[in-house]
């Protein structure tokens, strides 16, 4: 018996495959912007911080009350460290070159007129003072105030 051929061989990428999970499928081509900013996004999701790994391993999964979060996301022409879409809240995990940026307040601006609302936290805040993080952000999330 030949065996060859009797299976079919795989698909590879661009012959037909299925997409994968976050690719572009039939009739959904990305684009120049599009491709760049997913190209930008994994790359952030792999080259992220000790504090933006530490803060995803205690976000991701619903595992702070419930709520979805996902990270590295683009937002109108931003990326995201990690955003509840049900509740519209952003959360960035910046280092010190963001002391007073004004670039981040346009951001912020910029993001709020979207209906966001942004949390910024120190790298140094998320690793030294991890639960009181996770407190504000949970108390944003139900509405609370600390």
């Amino acid at each position: 018996m030949d065996v060859k051929g009797a299976f079919p061989r795989p698909a590879k990428r661009g012959e037909g495959a299925e997409p994968r999970s976050g690719e572009a499928g039939e009739g959904q081509r990305i684009r120049g912007q599009q491709r760049s900013k997913l190209g930008l996004e994994r790359r952030l999701r792999r080259q992220g911080t000790k504090a933006e790994t530490k803060l995803w391993f205690a976000l991701r999964d619903r595992r702070l009350g419930g709520f979805k979060f996902v990270r590295q996301e683009a937002i109108g022409s931003y990326v995201v460290d990690f955003v509840c879409r049900e509740k519209k809240l952003i959360i960035e995990v910046d280092g010190g070159q963001h002391a007073d940026n004004p670039r981040d307040h346009a951001r912020d601006a910029a993001l709020g007129a979207d209906g966001y609302h942004v949390l910024r936290f120190w790298n140094s805040d998320v690793l030294r003072n991890e639960e009181g993080v996770l407190e504000a952000i949970l108390a944003k999330l139900q509405g609370r105030t600390l």
